[in-house]
């Protein structure tokens, strides 16, 4: 997979931008706040329709806009996309693929996969459950874009659950409304459904992904160090059903869901010790850029045409010898990176584009 040309209109702080990407390394180089981390996001949002760093579609537009354009032409093995997306905060945007528009977010998956190493990957391993959650479910929707179906559903039944919850919270079990406790039922069934779907694929993910991922780390370590990920909710083993009729009284009480895929975490597990409090922050760092490898090697064994690799300024922080461990072992196909401190001694790119030259 390469994106082969690039078109920025009003993203971030580019009014016009053409840029055309190398099959193999491209370095984007330059001096902080010129630009390099917003190239990187307007290629991953044509693959997501999402900022990698969380920011608001208004944050996407530049400053005194109304709306935004990202524009690729993107190769597929034998094929080629042009990939659209309009950007409009408050309004209706428009995603095209080959002028083609498209009514659901979930027929561009696919389209453009990107892997993103990014600074702020470090809360993968020391923030809380959510970012493992997200990382899990994103490599879901990667590697089979109808997953995105059953996120979304889950998302939906949450809401409307949550909801009958708060109305009657407090209330006591055995003195539930008929009515309520007949659409709570309805409702434990629809999450039963969704959630036990989407934790069968996040536990077969991790299945896949432990190997590759003891490998990546020790690959960027340079030396084995024993590392696990275990996803193992407590609901699973005896079911989704049995565990949120346990729940139901302290939910009531609560005007909340407290059991489900919502609740899970992805626990990681260094030389026997929870990584989150007991890894230093190298080690840390080490294990994020090892989650994100495990992954894409994932994704380019099963679908046979290796991601886009996108990286932040990921050498600046990582010491030289971990920095060249990770140049050594960065796996084939385009990739896109940034630095403002210049490149380790081993990085030879096949592509330098200097900064502010190619900016408008």
């Amino acid at each position: 997979m390469r994106v082969r040309r690039l078109w920025l209109t009003d993203f971030r702080s580019y009014a016009s931008l053409e840029l055309e990407l190398a099959a193999g390394l491209t370095a984007v180089m330059g001096p902080n706040g010129l630009g390099k981390t917003n190239l990187l996001e307007a290629i991953a949002y044509l693959a997501t329709l999402e900022s990698f760093r969380g920011a608001p579609l208004e944050a996407l537009v530049r400053q005194g806009c109304l709306r935004a354009a990202v524009r690729a032409e993107v190769d597929q093995q034998a094929r080629r996309a042009l990939v659209e997306a309009e950007i409009v905060p408050g309004g209706r945007g428009r995603v095209l693929v080959n002028r083609q528009r498209l009514t659901r977010t979930r027929d561009l998956l696919g389209v453009l996969r990107v892997t993103v190493f990014a600074p702020d990957d470090l809360e993968l391993v020391k923030g809380g459950p959510a970012q493992r959650r997200r990382y899990l479910d994103d490599g879901l929707v990667a590697r089979q874009p109808r997953l995105d179906a059953v996120r979304l559903e889950l998302d939906r039944v949450l809401r409307q659950r949550n909801a009958l919850l708060r109305q009657v919270a407090g209330v006591r079990a055995d003195r539930l409304p008929a009515d309520v406790a007949v659409t709570l039922d309805v409702w434990d069934a629809k999450l039963t459904t969704a959630g036990e779907a989407l934790g069968a694929a996040r536990a077969e993910l991790v299945e896949r992904l432990q190997p590759r991922l003891r490998q990546a780390y020790d690959d960027i370590a340079a030396g084995p160090v024993p590392v696990d990920a275990r996803y193992e909710p407590a609901w699973r083993p005896g079911g989704l059903a049995a565990a949120l009729a346990a729940a139901r009284a302290e939910e009531l009480r609560r005007g909340v869901t407290l059991v489900g895929p919502h609740r899970d975490d992805l626990e990681l597990v260094l030389a026997g010790l929870p990584a989150r409090t007991h890894a230093s922050q190298g080690e840390q760092r080490t294990l994020a850029l090892a989650l994100r490898l495990a992954l894409h090697r994932i994704l380019t064994d099963e679908l046979a045409s290796p991601p886009v690799l996108l990286l932040d300024d990921v050498f600046s922080e990582l010491d030289t010898d971990r920095a060249d461990a990770l140049v050594r072992h960065l796996p084939e196909g385009q990739a896109v990176l940034t630095t403002a401190s210049g490149l380790p001694a081993r990085v030879a790119p096949d592509q330098v584009v200097r900064l502010p030259l190619v900016a408008a």
